[in-house]
């Protein structure tokens, strides 16, 4: 539970961390890009929309456009209104015409030809700034205050429909929303020339005016392209001008008159095309399209999101932690090929989500918990290691590890094993007449021993107990032929104890021998104790029957049980002492052996164990 609990706050902990990274604008320009992309697509249009370009070939034809005269775009306009019975429903004109020029017969010409046929609309821009205003009793900073506006010369906004051509960009450059109404200082509202040619349209068709798109606090709305840069039917104004174009072309249609050169300086980079700019008036044609079909988007709130984001980064937590490397992957890779598919159902469905939030937080969520379960395992690994390189031999520990986490758990297991006991006879009276020092040393010198001969042979050192020893085989994990493997320790051990009981004969006039006890049958092993403190250990009757086997051995004698010389008839040689050895609690009729010899070896029990080069110095 608490390991849970702690996963839990960690996880949390990362996951709000992420959510406010998030929530601060960190993702916001590769969010907004990558949404650009999934989303924005073009779209078959009706063919209702066309611009009448102020493109190079009109500028080659009369000129710099500075230096126009305003009888270029009243005869413009005239052109597209000669018909009575054929003539556009309405005329866009995205060209300031601010206070009057230096001929007043142009002006005038101008204002009696956007006012003559009631269906043009001429463009104003609003200029944006700081401003302090009262609130209340106090006083704020508006960051998004009209400070001016550009209209038309008095006679020509008399005349004509108003409405703003103003285009603002995102923080990275990309024009991404619309402006859908400029509110000026006495509290009117000026419609873009937008609104205002579909609303005409929509007019002159007998219908009712647009739906009007959702709008940020600012009013601003998501612009949904349906063409990229030269997508939207074109004509040049020379063209026009020159009679290369029929009158009924435009009838009924929307015409939109604006500059359509680069170096009028009049293009932008947009959500559908980050590479190509499109010109203002392409865009505004893009802007009464989407009006005409109500093809609005809705921006899902940002609190919204972040709590969702929140959700869903927990949830991809918990299934990364501590999951196959596969699993992990595969959910890493479902979030960030899901999302974004998500993102673009939504959008077609009229809703606006962030793109990247989702995959950004996944990956960084991946890669962290990736990391952290490697480091995980690598503690593990060594917790294992530490605790069990300690009572069994190197290459058990490495397929212990394969286990992990579970072998260091509290409970154990019935299982058979081979159990052997050892002890150090006659220690006892010799280290009550030797130095402390030298008893130290010489029991270290024989629990080496031991120690070797019982890794050397695959089993599992259970315990120290002053000059005895407790080892078996079969676990922790299961062995073939663990009973043989558990005589042959017996018989290094006893060959072995020889050699250093000869040694130290020499050297201290003290000699000492092992007895030792072997016996097969099911006990119980794993880990038992508490929490804090816990043993790996075997306990069961078999264990308490090696036992008495060993404290019933003469020195330099092994005595195996009837159970371990059946298993292994035919490979030993054992000499039975039938009921002349009566071990505590057992009943009679217990049969006791002597093992005499290894018959699979190639000699005798003392030459076999004899050729087992076994360490007698503890080096």
């Amino acid at each position: 539970m608490k390991k849970k609990l702690r996963f839990f706050c960690i996880a949390l902990a990362a996951c709000a961390a992420l959510t406010a990274l998030a929530g601060l604008g960190v993702l916001d320009q590769a969010d907004a890009k990558l949404s650009d992309l999934i989303c924005q697509r073009p779209a078959a249009r009706d063919g209702q929309i066309v611009v009448v370009g102020i493109d190079e070939a009109a500028l080659e034809r009369y000129g710099p456009f500075q230096q126009w005269s305003r009888h270029i775009l009243a005869e413009a306009l005239e052109t597209l209104n000669q018909s009575e019975d054929c003539r556009p429903a309405v005329i866009g004109v995205d060209i300031l015409f601010s206070g009057p020029s230096a001929d007043p017969a142009a002006d005038a010409r101008l204002a009696q030809a956007a006012g003559a046929y009631g269906n043009v609309v001429c463009g104003c821009a609003a200029h944006y700034g700081t401003e302090l205003v009262a609130d209340g009793g106090d006083y704020a900073l508006d960051t998004f205050a009209v400070l001016g506006l550009d209209r038309p010369y008095d006679a020509l906004a008399q005349r004509a429909m108003l409405g703003h051509i103003n285009a603002m960009l995102d923080s990275d450059g990309i024009l991404r929303h619309y402006l859908l109404f400029v509110e000026l200082p006495d509290g009117t509202k000026l419609p873009s020339l937008v609104l205002a040619v579909a609303n005409r349209y929509r007019a002159a068709r007998g219908e009712d005016p647009v739906r009007q798109p959702p709008v940020s606090r600012q009013g601003f709305w998501y612009l949904p392209f349906s063409g990229g840069a030269g997508s939207i039917e074109y004509v040049s104004l020379a063209e026009l001008l020159s009679g290369g174009v029929l009158p009924d072309f435009f009838d009924g249609k929307i015409v939109l008159i604006g500059p359509y050169a680069p170096g009028l300086q009049d293009s932008y980079f947009t959500a559908i095309d980050h590479v190509r700019l499109m010109n203002g008036v392409e865009i505004h044609a893009n802007a009464v399209q989407a009006m005409l079909w109500e093809d609005y988007r809705t921006q899902v709130g940002d609190g919204l999101q972040l709590a969702v984001l929140l959700a869903v980064l927990l949830g991809a937590a918990y299934g990364f932690w501590r999951r196959k490397v596969r699993w992990s992957t595969a959910l890493w890779l479902l979030l960030c090929a899901g999302w974004p598919l998500l993102c673009r159902a939504a959008y077609d469905q009229g809703w606006v989500l962030r793109v990247l939030w989702v995959p950004a937080g996944a990956t960084v969520l991946y890669a962290g918990c990736l990391a952290g379960n490697y480091i995980q395992a690598a503690l593990e690994r060594r917790q294992v290691t530490d605790t069990f390189q300690r009572y069994v031999a190197p290459e058990i520990v490495r397929e212990l590890l394969q286990a992990g986490p579970a072998a260091l758990e509290l409970g154990g297991r019935q299982t058979e094993i081979a159990v052997l006991f050892v002890d150090v006879r006659g220690f006892t009276t010799m280290s009550e007449q030797l130095e402390p020092k030298l008893v130290v040393e010489i029991l270290n010198r024989y629990l080496t021993l031991i120690s070797q001969c019982i890794f050397r042979h695959g089993g599992t050192l259970d315990k120290f107990v002053g000059d005895a020893a407790m080892a078996f085989w079969g676990a922790p994990l299961p062995q073939e032929d663990a009973v043989m493997h558990a005589v042959r320790a017996a018989a290094d051990m006893a060959a072995g104890s020889r050699a250093l009981s000869a040694e130290l004969e020499a050297r201290y006039g003290r000699a000492v021998s092992f007895g030792i006890g072997v016996h097969v049958g099911p006990a119980v092993v794993g880990n038992i104790g508490s929490p804090q403190r816990m043993d790996y250990t075997a306990i069961g009757d078999t264990v308490n029957t090696a036992a008495r086997l060993e404290a019933n051995a003469p020195g330099g004698t092994i005595y195996i049980s009837r159970a371990v010389a059946d298993a292994l008839e035919g490979r030993i040689r054992a000499t039975s002492l039938g009921g002349s050895v009566r071990l505590k609690g057992k009943q009679a009729g217990f049969e006791v052996l002597t093992l005499d010899a290894i018959l699979d070896a190639p000699s005798a029990l003392d030459q076999e164990a004899a050729s087992v080069k076994i360490d007698t110095q503890g080096r």
